[in-house]
């Protein structure tokens, strides 16, 4: 995990991916706290689909630990869909850890589908990530 974070969030690979034209962030905020950050990507900026003129990719949601359960992570979905909707897109799309139950449950019961699987390198570990989409319309 500590090689992944330190490879994923340096500053200079934070400060490219925030003056991408192509990608949007969102931070909730509890009064002073940051406690979810949204990630999107459209265009050449999708991690793994070529689709961009009529796709968006859900690249991150985190939400803090303390706030699991508190629908913040509903809220930056509905912001994501919202977002896909305004720029025109067709549908959006994610790849989800296939052992990370609650947030595969999440996402279907918020209409996604299986589509394709693909590998996630975390340090040595290879681990299958879900390819899921929704269609907007």
């Amino acid at each position: 995990m500590q090689e992944y974070l330190d490879k994923s969030f340096t500053t200079e690979k934070i400060s490219s991916e925030l003056t991408n034209l192509k990608s949007y962030f969102f931070i909730a905020w509890e009064e002073n706290n940051p406690v979810g950050y949204l990630k999107l990507n459209s265009g050449k900026s999708q991690t793994e689909l070529s689709d961009d003129e009529t796709s968006l990719e859900i690249e991150r949601i985190y939400v803090k630990a303390s706030h699991h359960g508190k629908k913040l992570g509903q809220l930056l979905y509905d912001k994501a869909f919202e977002i896909t909707k305004e720029l025109g897109k067709k549908y959006m799309w994610l790849g989800v850890w296939e052992e990370n139950i609650r947030a595969v449950n999440i996402y279907k019961k918020n209409g996604f589908e299986e589509f394709d699987k693909h590998i996630f390198k975390l340090g040595n570990d290879e681990q299958t990530d879900l390819m899921m989409k929704k269609m907007v319309n």
